[in-house]
């Protein structure tokens, strides 16, 4: 029978009998029977750890598993360390996991203390994979690159896994020249790169426009007969093609791609619906899209999503909006992603009425704007000149992420620059400060990008600030001379 960690007093219970459901979500549904949201996950946690209620090792797993997949890594880390507590054998594939989630919620070096302390039994490829594995994901070239070579001292590369990470981190930070000397190195290390390790290989290469080496990595893979590329090389190929511009062979990696989409994959048919719109092929993409339907019962959201944007990027905003309603009827409630498609898609058609109707409809609907919402109708209004209207959806983008996202939405610099000169070329000084007022809600500290039209903005209109360089002083910002200057004659003393 699996290990038993008992909380507190209570008697056993043989679980021999019980169902597949109860052994595979009962700690876990528990956990997150009010939502996935961070605070809701650790209510419950702390509920379950402070109770008598017992818990099986696999349980336990199985949770953290569920916990990491949902990114919950602070309620991870706290039931791993609970159950340590109360005598749960760790196993080293166990203590590889732990490591893994120290490094996500409490940082690397948190990680490396762990691994330091961890007993010399325990410091084979598992935890050594797991700590080198932190070092990539958090591109830490140095670290990963000298831990590689402890790895190799002691004989622990074996597998693609490791250098698949390497080469992912080099990726990721634009050294893809590196990546064939990586591979060059695990065959002569015995090493047999995988699907992923020729995935990596051609995206680097295709990083330097080298499309006959992508071509050579193709088939090469089809040589070795080990690795069989499945869909997603196929899309990685026409991605590549693409982006070069040879539409014939992507079309053709796609038609390998379904080929090879033998479980009906959503994913695949996702992708080939955006690689089909890359290539403009209108035909095609209709055709993948009534096969995907029938291949699945429910035509899910997201599907949706992506067939209404590749249909608007492709400018046929008829089909755009038969699919909408086609969505629109077998929905009941409203999902305001697909609603934003067609809004910004009347948006930048001109068609603001029809965008302002929509987005009334969608409200009947329950469905409320979001911060995306305001951001269309706000550039909308920043394009044709209506500053006004635009700063007043600046305002719900602010107010909404607040309160739906708790967190700050900030205008792009450009729209900020776009409209700092618009007030400054008018001599508008109650339409800056206004506006400054609402940076103010999401920005900390205000840099020259914003005080330097503010006080020219009152030297064209005439008018005075004796504060003006008390603020600037409070804000800790230094403003060129033609500003400083100004200020001589914005600024009267108090």
């Amino acid at each position: 029978m699996a290990t038993q960690i008992q909380l507190r007093l209570g008697r056993s219970k043989n679980i021999t009998g019980r169902s597949n459901d109860f052994l595979n979500g009962a700690l876990y549904e528990r956990l997150f029977k009010d939502g996935s949201a961070e605070k809701s996950v650790q209510t419950e946690l702390n509920t379950f750890l402070k109770s008598s209620k017992k818990v099986y090792k696999w349980e336990v797993g199985v949770t953290i598993k569920k916990l990491r997949g949902r990114k919950c890594f602070l309620a991870a880390l706290k039931l791993s360390e609970a159950m340590v507590k109360r005598g749960m054998n760790m196993t080293v594939s166990d203590q590889a996991i732990h490591l893994d989630i120290i490094a996500k919620a409490r940082g690397v070096p948190a990680a490396e203390n762990y691994f330091a302390n961890l007993p010399e039994v325990s410091k084979n490829h598992l935890c050594y994979g797991a700590l080198f594995n932190c070092y990539c994901k958090e591109l830490q070239t140095e670290k990963a690159e000298a831990l590689m070579e402890k790895m190799k001292e002691l004989r622990l590369f074996s597998t693609s896994m490791a250098y698949n990470s390497l080469m992912t981190l080099y990726t990721k930070t634009g050294q893809t020249d590196k990546i064939p000397t990586i591979i060059q190195e695990m065959k002569a290390n015995s090493v047999e790169p995988d699907s992923y390790s020729y995935n990596v290989w051609m995206r680097a290469l295709a990083a330097v426009n080298d499309i006959s080496g992508v071509e050579r990595v193709i088939d090469e893979m089809k040589r070795d007969g080990r690795v069989d590329g499945d869909w997603t090389t196929y899309s990685n190929l026409s991605s590549i093609y693409v982006n070069a511009g040879l539409f014939q062979k992507a079309e053709e990696a796609l038609k390998e791609l379904e080929k090879r989409n033998v479980h009906k994959n959503l994913a695949a048919f996702q992708f080939l619906l955006t690689l089909y719109g890359r290539t403009g092929n209108l035909l095609e993409i209709k055709r993948v899209w009534q096969s995907m339907r029938s291949a699945f019962r429910k035509t899910t959201d997201i599907s949706y999503i992506n067939m209404i944007r590749v249909l608007v990027i492709l400018n046929d905003l008829e089909g755009a909006e038969k699919c909408f309603q086609e969505w629109e009827s077998g929905n009941p409630t409203y999902d305001i992603r697909i609603v934003n498609i067609l809004i910004e898609a009347y948006c930048k058609g001109s068609m603001l009425q029809k965008a302002e109707e929509l987005r009334k409809k969608a409200w009947s609907k329950r469905a409320k704007a979001n911060v995306k919402t305001w951001e269309i109708f706000m550039e909308y209004h920043l394009k044709n000149g209506d500053m006004n209207l635009a700063m007043d959806y600046i305002s719900k983008a602010i107010s909404t992420a607040k309160k739906d996202a708790k967190k700050k939405w900030v205008p792009r610099p450009q729209v900020v620059s776009t409209l700092m000169s618009h007030f400054e070329k008018e001599g508008d000084v109650e339409g800056a400060e206004k506006f400054v007022e609402n940076l103010k809600r999401v920005k900390d500290v205000l840099g020259p990008d914003v005080f330097e039209p503010l006080i020219q903005t009152y030297a064209n209109a005439g008018k005075t600030s004796p504060s003006m360089r008390r603020r600037l002083k409070m804000e800790n910002v230094e403003v060129n001379e033609a500003a400083e200057n100004l200020l001589k004659v914005v600024c009267v003393e108090d």
